[in-house]
């Protein structure tokens, strides 16, 4: 019986050491200054990390994942992730910035009672927490809605690529 992570590996959840998720460092970790170099000016003569799967059938993972970075499904998948992201972020900068710079600037403003001992500055720092939490909800139901279904797609195109779904 053959143990890895203390399941037996026929069990769910158990996990395989000839999954291609698994089974290799990026070039150049755990290896000497310039060996990463010499593989890379070797070509494709190296040995496969794993049995079974796509290298023994003569594609390597790398051509497929740079294919799908490629594909237009991909780049729409990012395409939307930056529509959102980059507007959210520049948006809640300038509501940062803008409390700092009033707090600074308009100390006279942020010292305005609102009701009772609370201030305007007060206000301000509560709503920066707000915020933040409004922000992380509309994320993940911008990523839920335009992105998920999209990316789950593509991942299991690449599983099914890359032999990773053959369990």
């Amino acid at each position: 019986m053959d143990k890895q992570d203390g399941r037996s590996a026929g069990e769910p959840g158990a996990v395989r050491l000839d999954d291609t998720w698994y089974d290799a460092l990026a070039p150049g970790w755990a290896e000497p200054a310039g060996a990463a170099d010499a593989v890379a000016h070797e070509g494709d003569a190296e040995e496969p990390l794993t049995t079974g799967g796509p290298r023994d059938s003569g594609i390597h993972p790398g051509e497929i994942y740079l294919a799908v970075h490629r594909s237009g499904a991909f780049q729409e998948v990012r395409r939307r992730y930056r529509s959102f992201v980059v507007p959210a972020t520049l948006a809640f900068l300038v509501w940062y910035l803008a409390y700092v710079v009033a707090a600074i600037a308009a100390p006279g403003l942020m010292a305005r009672q609102l009701v009772g001992a609370f201030n305007v500055a007060m206000a301000a720092g509560l709503g920066q927490f707000a915020t933040t939490f409004l922000l992380a909800w509309a994320y993940m139901r911008h990523a839920r809605l335009r992105r998920d279904r999209a990316a789950l797609e593509i991942r299991w195109e690449t599983q099914e690529l890359t032999g990773g779904n053959a369990r």
